[in-house]
């Protein structure tokens, strides 16, 4: 199903505010933020708003001087803690990782490994981003049943699951399988 919803400006001042000030996403630790959700894996309007808002803060820190593309991702894990992360390109253009990856690597690196939603952000207004094919079976490690938000600048977004965004995919479970005999 697909769901769009324009940001709140309000939401956009409150998530500018410097770190010296408090607000419902209180910083936690270095990089991780906390947004109050105390529903199951379907965010609230204003939670969603939140995130989205904070993977566009994390496009602004991309490094890109390649590609000029720059990408921001928040993660939501099952605990609300937040992570964010951006691309980082490389002269060896391979070398590169994408804001996804970004955010999942920080979130796992700090033990949490089950997530509620992704939000990806661009520059790109004609069409939502999607995260690349690399991206989309990162994500899918950590399951198929979370929330993938792809948004506009302006704030629109669409709401998929991994199970759409990656359908009939590869996983860990996938490892455990009876195969044939050689």
């Amino acid at each position: 199903m697909t769901i769009i919803h324009p940001l709140q400006s309000n939401l956009s001042r409150e998530i500018t505010r410097s770190s010296s000030q408090r607000s419902s996403m209180d910083e936690v630790k270095s990089g991780q933020r906390k947004i109050r959700d105390e529903g199951s894996r379907d965010l609230s309007s204003e939670t969603v708003q939140k995130l989205i808002l904070q993977s566009q803060e994390a496009k602004k820190k991309a490094y890109c001087p390649y590609s000029q593309f720059r990408v921001g991702a928040a993660l939501l894990t099952v605990d609300n803690v937040v992570f964010t992360g951006c691309n980082v390109e490389n002269a060896c253009y391979n070398l590169g990782i994408c804001a996804e990856r970004v955010a999942i690597s920080k979130a796992v690196s700090e033990g949490y490994k089950n997530f509620k939603a992704i939000a990806v952000a661009s520059d790109v207004k004609d069409h939502m981003v999607s995260p690349c094919g690399g991206c989309r079976q990162f994500i899918r490690e950590f399951g198929t049943d979370w929330d993938v938000y792809l948004s506009h600048p302006d704030g629109t977004y669409r709401k998929m699951t991994v199970e759409e965004l990656l359908p009939f995919s590869f996983g860990p479970e996938d490892l455990s399988k009876k195969r044939v005999a050689h």
